[in-house]
């Protein structure tokens, strides 16, 4: 999601060099996570086919899941980027993670 293709040459410590046969044929330039988390929020709205603090609370629910099972909340400032997102507080979002640990 996001990524780009540089030649080997220029990869940089964090790109993915992928070789074939034993040579470097190209690097993939991964985008940075709070980038992603960006766009999954894009898509999640378009899945949704609303803003996404429109949803009710079973929907932001579960949007909430599955940005847990993405990794979105292992991001610097995740939980409070989601939360602006949903239009909750942190608070609430931490109430939907509690709650789905507990289902």
């Amino acid at each position: 999601m996001g990524a780009e293709t540089v030649r080997p040459d220029l990869a940089r410590p964090d790109d993915v060099v992928l070789n074939w046969e034993g040579e470097a044929v190209v690097a993939v330039r991964l985008p940075q996570l709070s980038e992603s988390l960006d766009h999954i929020l894009v898509a999640l709205e378009r899945r949704h086919g609303k803003p996404l603090p429109e949803l009710d609370r079973k929907a932001k629910q579960s949007v909430v899941r599955s940005l847990e099972a993405r990794g979105a909340f292992s991001v610097r400032h995740g939980v409070e980027t989601v939360a602006g997102a949903l239009g909750v507080s942190r608070f609430t979002v931490y109430n939907y993670l509690n709650r789905s640990e507990t289902n």
